[in-house]
């Protein structure tokens, strides 16, 4: 896989929040993709050696039945903390190392983590997104920033996430009495859309199962 677009990984905060407000404006919110889509990927990591070094796993899976056509390891040193709101600046340089292996590219990237549901607007796949100019969804386990009204128990009910009065993403219960999940627009998927293909990628479980198979890789379990 190509890398479409590159820039120095930040040493500091300050440089970190830089690099996000530079890119925020390359945020593309609605559907750009070529349908039908026929394969989509999910990107996790793991960490060894108390974290010191990042292993980063690709899973690329066929759509709509997602059964597993590919998988990437890769593994390079961390160089960023663990801080929230800057997860791709620990993540993104491993997930690119993985994903320049892939010979599947897929139609679209399930990433866990935010999209635009973030303070700047630049989660982890928005980030990606613009960096290697692949549609992306962010289909995160916990809330980071925003608000929502309460959520039905029903599997597919959701609620807008809202921020400063702006919908930045939504809370969309994938099983039926399970913790939802908080979705987002990364690059080139807008919010309706990503609902959905987040509820087609969670036929059995909370989590989409691109997700879950890139997480049992990179946790090596």
């Amino acid at each position: 896989m190509k890398i479409y677009q590159a820039h120095n990984w930040p040493a500091t905060l300050e440089e970190a929040i830089a690099i996000q407000e530079q890119l925020r404006s390359q945020v593309i919110t609605e559907d750009k993709f070529k349908e039908p889509v026929q394969c989509v990927a999910g990107v996790d990591m793991g960490f060894e050696a108390d974290g010191t070094i990042s292993r980063a796993a690709v899973a690329v899976l066929s759509f709509p039945d997602l059964q597993v056509i590919e998988t990437t390891l890769a593994y390079r040193p961390t160089t960023f903390p663990y801080i929230p709101g800057f997860l791709s600046f620990r993540e993104i340089p491993a997930v690119l190392d993985a994903l320049e292996k892939i010979k599947t590219i897929p139609d679209i990237i399930l990433c866990d983590g935010q999209g635009i549901a973030h303070p700047r607007r630049l989660g982890i796949a928005s980030h990606l997104g613009i960096l290697i100019d692949i549609p992306t969804i962010g289909v995160a386990k916990s809330l980071l920033i925003g608000k929502h009204q309460e959520l039905p128990e029903t599997r597919g009910s959701w609620q807008p996430l809202i921020d400063r009065s702006e919908t930045i993403g939504a809370v969309l219960r994938t099983r039926t009495k399970v913790k939802p999940v908080y979705v987002s627009s990364g690059y080139k998927v807008s919010l309706p859309t990503a609902i959905d293909y987040v509820l087609r990628c969670t036929p059995k479980y909370r989590l989409p199962e691109t997700t879950r198979i890139a997480d049992k890789l990179a946790s090596a379990r």
